[in-house]
């Protein structure tokens, strides 16, 4: 894998960090911005062969793939160093690793402390903990609109509805600290959610198909997201609204308004 030192002549070179990006929705996202002109830092935490050839992939030069364990301070300081001693700027960070498992909502027992732990430690703690390691790289960011943090979330936080009741809770626990830092960290860095609905992708392959016909029939828009919805959702919120912070951008087809 080849990396450039500089993406032209007498131009810095933009670096976007993506963790999760071995999974469906992290390679999608990885995908599009790199063919926006970014360097991609493929953030992976046990999927290494998958970062790799998700790398190899991407269109552009300086792409990497970097174990990222957003549930390990440790490495998220190793990338903070890393990237301090690489050329060019880090302009986007996009915190896509997420953890989950089904439970039903009713089944308290089953929600166990040690999966509550988890859920929060990755889907909440861990972004958190991503931005704070990378903050000062964010705000040296090169270019007029600064950098941008796209925090993957879900409609579950706001519905309520999904796969279990920690994990639609470390979704609005997200969001909610989309809105706080983004008070926080402007005007040098923009901080966005971008909170999908049902995903056609590895975890909707484990849900019975009656059940992810029920919600599509239930969303207003008639079918559910694609791994490239999402993607272009976060490139759009990169690079077209620089005048967006502490937003939830959803893109779900209008769910919560099929909502019976």
């Amino acid at each position: 894998m080849s990396e450039a030192t500089s993406q032209a002549e007498g131009s810095v070179m933009k670096t976007a960090v993506v963790t999760g990006a071995s999974g469906g929705i992290g390679s999608a996202i990885a995908q599009r911005l790199a063919a926006d002109g970014f360097a991609v830092i493929a953030g992976y935490h046990r999927a290494a062969e998958r970062a790799d050839s998700l790398v190899a992939s991407l269109p552009g030069q300086g792409h990497r793939a970097v174990r990222i364990a957003v549930d390990e301070p440790p490495s998220l300081d190793e990338l903070s160093l890393s990237l301090e001693q690489s050329p060019g700027s880090l302009d986007v960070l996009v915190n896509c690793a997420g953890m989950t498992r089904s439970v039903p909502h009713d089944d308290l027992d089953a929600l166990d402390d040690a999966t509550i732990d988890e859920i929060f430690t990755t889907n909440w703690r861990g972004p958190f903990a991503a931005v704070r390691a990378l903050r000062t790289l964010l705000d040296k960011a090169h270019g007029a609109q600064g950098a941008v943090v796209v925090n993957i979330s879900s409609v579950s936080g706001v519905t309520g509805q999904g796969s279990n009741v920690a994990y639609c809770a470390s979704k609005a626990a997200l969001d909610s600290m989309t809105r706080s830092l983004a008070r926080a960290l402007a005007p040098s860095v923009r901080v966005v959610s971008v909170s999908p609905g049902w995903v056609l992708g590895e975890y909707a392959d484990q849900v019975p198909s009656e059940y992810l016909d029920a919600q599509r029939s239930g969303t207003p828009l008639g079918r559910l997201a694609t791994v490239d919805d999402v993607a272009s959702a976060v490139s759009a919120v990169v690079r077209d609204l620089p005048f967006t912070t502490g937003a939830i951008i959803s893109v779900d087809g209008g769910r919560p308004l099929g909502l019976t």
